[in-house]
C-alpha cells in the first residue's frame, strides 16, 4: 500500500522466502502493514528451520544405522599422543546420509508447511478456545510426532561421549557372555571326544615314557662297554614300543576322533575371533537411544523433546492466537471477490442436517447458468425434431394421395 496515510515497506528476497514457507500471500502482505509482514516471516522462518533441523537429524540416523559397526570408543584411539590411522567416517555412508537427509528435510518441510497453512485462524483473538483445540488436535498430534522424530537422533548427538563409554562396555559384555557361550557349546563336545580316546593317549604317552627309559639304559650300558643282551632287550622293547604306538595312531577309529576333534577346536577358534563382530551389532539406533534416556535421565530426555516439540507447535498455537488484521481483512474480501467473480454464492447457516447441525447452502449461479442454458438448448431441440417430423409427416400423406401406387406393393 503506498498513499498518503501509510507506506508498505519493501520486502526482500528472505523475507518473500519466509512468506512462501509460510503459505502467506504475497500480492496481499506487500499491500499490508509491517507487523502483518513481520508476523509471517516469523512463521515462515519455524518452518524452514523445521525443516533443516529434520534433515539434519534424519541424516543423523540414517548414517548411524547404516554405518560400519566397531567398538564404540574407537574414535579415541587417536588421543594422548597415541598415533592411529583410524578414521571413524565412512565416506560412501556420509554421501548418502546427505541425500536421505535433504530428502527427509523436504518431506517435513512440506508436512509442516501444509499444517500450518490448512491451520484456521480460530476465532481471531488471543484466547485459544476449547473448541479451537479440538478443532486443531489432529495438526497436534501430527506436530507432535515429527518433533519426536527429530528430537531422538539430536539427543543421541548431544550425549554421544556417554553413550559411547556406556555403549563400550555393554559391548564388552556382550562380548564376554558370546565367548562364555561358545566355550560352553564347544568345550561339551570337545570333552566328549577327548574322553572317547584318552585311553590311547595315555597309553602312548606311557609307552613313550618307557620308550624313553629303555633308551636311556641303552646309552647307559653302552658307555660302560656292557652292552650285550640287555641291550638287545631293551631295543626289542623300543621297537614293540614304536609298533605299538603306530598301530594305536593309524587306527581309523583313532584318527575319526582325532580329525573331529581338530576340527571342533578349530571351529571354536573362528567363532570366538567373530565375538568382535557381535558385539559391534549392538551399536544400533534403538540400543544409543535407550542409552541417551539411561546416561541423561528421564527429566532432561524430556526436557529435550519438549524443546522440540515447543519449537514444532509454535506455528500451529501461534495461528490459534492471531488477532485479527489487515492482513486477514484483505484477503477475505479477495477471497468473497473471487467468489462473486465466479458467480458463487454462499447461504451460512442455511439449514440443518440429520444431526442438528446448520450447514452452509452453496449456489453456483455460473453452473446454474450453463445448466439452464443446456436444458433450454435441450428442450428447443425437442420441439424443433417434433416439428420436422410433423411438416415430414403432412409431406409423405400428401405424396400418398397423389401417387398411391409409389407406395404399394402388389403380391403376385
Amino acid at each position: 500500500m503506498d498513499n498518503e496515510l501509510y507506506r508498505s515497506p519493501r520486502p526482500s528476497a528472505a523475507m518473500r522466502l519466509f512468506w512462501k514457507a509460510a503459505g502467506a500471500d504475497r500480492y496481499i502482505l506487500e499491500r499490508s502493514t509491517y507487523s502483518d509482514q513481520v508476523k509471517y516471516v516469523c512463521l515462515g522462518g519455524i518452518i524452514i528451520a523445521t525443516g533443516v533441523m529434520a534433515a539434519i537429524a534424519g541424516g543423523y540416523a540414517f548414517y548411524t544405522i547404516f554405518a560400519p559397526k566397531g567398538n564404540a570408543i574407537d574414535s579415541f584411539k587417536a588421543v594422548e599422543g597415541v598415533a592411529s590411522n583410524y578414521d571413524p567416517t565412512d565416506i560412501p555412508t556420509v554421501l548418502k546420509s546427505i541425500v536421505f537427509g535433504l530428502i527427509w528435510g523436504a518431506i517435513i518441510f512440506n508436512i509442516d508447511r501444509f499444517i500450518v497453512t490448512s491451520t484456521g485462524k480460530g476465532d481471531g483473538t488471543e484466547a485459544i478456545t476449547r473448541k479451537e483445540l479440538v478443532g486443531a488436535l489432529p495438526r497436534i498430534i501430527m506436530g507432535a510426532i515429527i518433533a519426536l522424530t527429530i528430537s531422538k537422533p539430536v539427543e543421541i548427538r548431544m550425549f554421544k561421549t556417554e553413550i559411547d563409554v556406556a555403549l563400550h562396555e555393554k559391548q564388552i559384555q556382550q562380548q564376554q557372555a558370546y565367548k562364555a557361550n561358545i566355550d560352553k557349546v564347544f568345550n561339551d563336545e570337545i570333552a566328549k571326544k577327548e574322553q572317547s580316546i584318552q585311553q590311547r593317549l595315555d597309553r602312548i604317552a606311557k609307552l613313550e615314557e618307557i620308550s624313553t627309559q629303555r633308551k636311556a639304559d641303552i646309552a647307559y650300558e653302552t658307555a660302560h662297554g656292557d652292552c650285550g643282551s640287555k641291550c638287545n632287550e631293551y631295543k626289542n622293547q623300543l621297537a614293540a614300543n614304536e609298533a605299538e604306538i603306530a598301530s594305536i595312531k593309524n587306527d581309523p577309529e583313532y584318527i575319526k576322533v582325532k580329525k573331529e576333534l581338530d576340527e571342533l577346536e578349530t571351529e571354536r577358534n573362528l567363532r570366538l575371533k567373530e565375538s568382535d563382530k557381535v558385539s559391534s551389532g549392538l551399536d544400533g539406533l534403538l540400543e544409543r537411544i535407550k542409552l541417551a534416556h539411561e546416561q541423561a535421565g528421564w527429566v532432561i530426555s524430556l526436557f529435550v523433546t519438549l524443546l522440540f516439540m515447543t519449537i514444532e507447535l509454535t506455528p500451529i498455537f501461534f495461528k490459534l492466537m492471531l488477532i485479527k488484521s489487515p492482513y486477514d481483512y484483505m484477503e477475505e474480501n479477495i477471497k468473497e471477490l473471487i467468489k462473486a467473480d465466479k458467480g458463487i454464492e454462499i447461504k451460512y447457516n442455511y439449514y440443518p442436517d440429520g444431526e442438528g447441525h446448520e450447514r452452509d447452502l452453496i449456489i453456483n449461479h455460473e453452473v446454474l447458468k450453463v445448466l439452464k442454458e443446456k436444458i433450454k438448448l435441450l428442450e428447443t431441440q425437442a420441439e424443433l425434431s417434433e416439428s420436422a417430423i410433423d411438416s415430414w409427416k403432412v409431406r409423405k400423406k400428401t405424396d400418398i394421395l397423389n401417387d398411391p401406387d409409389s407406395f404399394v406393393t402388389e403380391e403376385s
